[in-house]
């Protein structure tokens, strides 16, 4: 029984629009340390190596700081690392693992599919790798290969392979797909045990044989995400395949579509769903509001939002469904009088005049509830 690490999609160097630079730059880093994470957990689980399916690098023009933290991240990996180019990293003339601050500091143990020829890892297994050598190839990389191979008769042989399956295809005319039914057959031929694969960032079982996984990425990048922030101790024998799902990610992105907001007991459902959030530091969040609130209960949620955007890792709003109605209560705590009183009668006057659901006069009415309103 063969044991190794199936890992993918590190995307080094990725940045998100929504990140400050502050958190832009600790969000860089824990997908490095994700790296000494997988090393931690390949060490503890006994794996023999670790494959890297695909997207080591978020691209070929990642800076040249990004290449030299994950060098040194990899140095210190306790197992062999087979690193498979993808379609963000393909080894085309500016490859990433060209470059003099990959070659120059790789280290002996990480090694770089560069080909489909078998690679002997240890007596009795074999890596073949299906490499990326352009970001759009126009044909299925992976059942070309498989068909070329032979039968294992004493060796395990895991494939390790970058792309999307056509059973799981949100467009099924693409020209690049996997034919999973290629692998199927090459797995029932014992052409290989194991099909191990990258590009889809959720952890996935993929059709019926129990032999090919998606590992997914081990630090989530998205809120479309299922199953992000794992990897897979996979075991392999010529008869056999199981894997272990393990957590590896910090980072959480969940979106919230929908919410409620029509009272201040909404308000403060949300305020405790919030509080008991863990991590908050390394958390992302999506919130999409329906209903309608008064100006002073849009001034508590704004208040509120603010103060989460202080504290998580970044905070996206939408309001397009959240209707906004001045009420007579809005103003007759503020304790305006003279110009500020008739400002007000004049800008509710517009609003109720408007044709438009959102008006500019709402607008300057919520704001100046919100100035007006301080902290109360």
């Amino acid at each position: 029984m063969i044991r190794f690490l199936h890992t993918g999609d590190w995307q080094l160097g990725m940045t998100r629009h929504f990140f400050s630079e502050g958190v832009g730059e600790r969000y860089t880093q824990s997908r490095v340390d994700a790296i000494r994470e997988l090393g931690r957990v390949a060490e503890e689980e006994e794996c023999s190596f670790m494959l890297v399916c695909g997207d080591v690098f978020d691209s070929n023009y990642v800076d040249r700081k990004t290449v030299s933290r994950a060098v040194e991240a990899l140095k210190n990996l306790p197992v062999p690392v087979y690193l498979l180019p993808g379609n963000h990293d393909p080894l085309d003339a500016a490859s990433v693992y060209s470059s003099s601050a990959f070659l120059d500091r790789k280290p002996a143990h990480v090694h770089v599919i560069d080909s489909s020829d078998p690679i002997t890892v240890e007596e009795g297994l074999e890596i073949v790798g299906v490499p990326w050598f352009s970001k759009r190839p126009m044909r299925d990389l992976v059942t070309p290969v498989l068909d070329g191979l032979e039968q294992s008769a004493s060796t395990v042989r895991i494939c390790a392979a970058h792309g999307i399956v056509d059973s799981l295809a949100p467009d099924p005319d693409s020209p690049e797909l996997i034919s999973l039914g290629a692998a199927d057959k090459a797995i029932s031929r014992g052409k290989i045990h194991y099909l191990a694969l990258g590009d889809r960032h959720s952890v996935t079982d993929v059709g019926d044989t129990g032999h090919i996984w998606y590992s997914g990425t081990p630090e989530s990048t998205d809120f479309k995400e299922v199953k992000s922030g794992f990897a897979l101790v996979a075991r392999v024998s010529e008869e056999d395949v199981s894997v272990q799902e393990v957590k590896i990610g910090k980072w959480s992105f969940i979106e919230r579509a929908g919410i409620d907001m029509n009272t201040e007991e909404d308000l403060e459902a949300l305020r405790e769903w919030f509080e008991g959030l863990e991590n908050k530091e390394r958390l992302v969040l999506k919130l999409r509001f329906v209903g309608s609130v008064s100006l002073s209960l849009h001034r508590d949620l704004m208040e509120f939002v603010d103060r989460a955007k202080e504290i998580a890792g970044a905070v996206e709003t939408r309001y397009k469904d959240l209707t906004v109605i001045p009420e007579d209560s809005d103003f007759s705590e503020l304790g305006l009088s003279g110009f500020a009183q008739k400002t007000v009668e004049r800008l509710r006057e517009l609003d109720a005049n408007s044709d438009s659901s959102s008006s500019g006069a709402r607008d300057a009415l919520a704001l100046l509830v919100r100035l007006a309103g301080g902290d109360s």
